[in-house]
């Protein structure tokens, strides 16, 4: 349970790392993860394991870890899911939010798996087919050992 002042965003990572069923997966700084009732199937968003409410805030050694986490994650998404289409955004606080406790950067990378039709559309609502349990547990299953351990 959070309390007032405490970032929400941390308290989710911390239980879903514990939990470890929508963990697609985790390095030393970062941790990738299918997004609880997510819109669209297979949206994974890439959390620092540290607060930061600003991208701004990241260390060399952070941007290090985090390529090598994206560079797993799309290649999984590239080889699973056969190269689909795919939205991929740094989700942060303004730079004058350096060091708030409300918010956590994140990156969102969204494949274009379904599209947005009549109901979509006529209600504001999303139909999701794919639990977050499952796209995780797949795309943890795909091997791109081969493809990303060259060059890093």
């Amino acid at each position: 349970m959070t309390m007032r002042g405490e970032c929400m965003f941390c308290h989710m990572v911390e239980e879903e790392v514990a939990e470890q069923t929508r963990i697609v997966l985790k390095s030393e700084l970062f941790v990738a993860m299918q997004v609880f009732a997510a819109a669209t199937p297979f949206a994974t968003h890439v959390f620092p394991l540290r607060h930061m409410a600003s991208f701004g805030e990241i260390t060399a050694a952070e941007i290090s870890d985090l390529a090598r986490v994206l560079r797993k994650l799309l290649a999984k998404i590239y080889v699973g899911l056969e190269n689909p289409d795919l939205n991929f955004t740094v989700r942060s606080a303004p730079s004058d939010y350096v060091g708030a406790r409300h918010f956590h950067w994140y990156v969102s990378v969204i494949p274009r798996l379904t599209r947005v039709a009549g109901f979509e559309l006529g209600s504001g609502m999303f139909i999701n087919t794919v639990l977050p349990e499952a796209a995780a547990e797949f795309l943890r299953g795909v091997s791109v050992e081969k493809a990303t351990s060259a060059g890093g």
